[in-house]
């Protein structure tokens, strides 16, 4: 897929991948050192709603995937050794964000939930695809430590797992709505008072 994009429109695009990134890096680092819960889908939800409110001014098919990129390139720079899982999780919540909104005409509050959403519930998921493939760990252990999350966080016995998986589901998936949600809200109040970006499809 080839974008044709102008010099603007690189510039705005530009701008919010390393707005992306630095997030990344620098709230990334401080919920990781604090070992807040959910950090991880707080990370993604801001990331994304970063993401989705350059898709606005910049309604193109792949712009979000390259805001992901930028993003991803960044998190090269973030202090530590662990950093090929975040960046996975970059490039892999832009592609699901990008393959939801590109099924509608335009971004709009729908197609910003659904892609917010979908995005989120990646941060749920990956563990169980980089955790084997990138760090050797076996599915056992990946979902112990899933069940081991919700008794902690939730107070429900491990031996009720499907209830675990239902409540981190809608947790991941309410964050994930939130974030869509402020995409476009704020990215509708940011296009109707910043005049920068008006005409930016000219």
């Amino acid at each position: 897929m080839k974008l044709k994009l102008t010099t603007r429109q690189l510039v705005t695009l530009a701008v919010f991948g390393a707005l992306w990134g630095v997030v990344e890096i620098s709230l990334g680092s401080v919920l990781k050192a604090l070992n807040i819960p959910f950090s991880g889908a707080v990370l993604s939800a801001i990331g994304l709603m970063i993401a989705m409110i350059a898709r606005q001014f910049v309604p193109r098919r792949g712009t979000t995937i390259f805001v992901g990129i930028i993003a991803m390139v960044l998190k090269l720079f973030s202090i530590g050794n662990i950093i090929i899982g975040p960046m996975v999780g970059i490039i892999m919540e832009a592609i699901l964000a990008e393959i939801v909104l590109s099924l509608f005409k335009t971004p709009g509050m729908v197609a910003c939930l659904l892609a917010g959403m979908t995005g989120s519930l990646w941060s749920l998921i990956q563990p169980f695809v980089t955790g084997v493939l990138l760090f050797g760990r076996d599915l056992f252990s990946i979902w112990l430590d899933t069940l081991d999350l919700g008794e902690r966080i939730f107070g429900i016995d491990t031996s009720a797992a499907w209830l675990i998986v239902l409540v981190l589901v809608v947790v991941y998936a309410a964050i994930g709505l939130v974030s869509g949600w402020l995409a476009r809200s704020v990215g509708k109040l940011l296009m109707a008072r910043l005049p920068y970006f008006k005409n930016q499809n000219s």
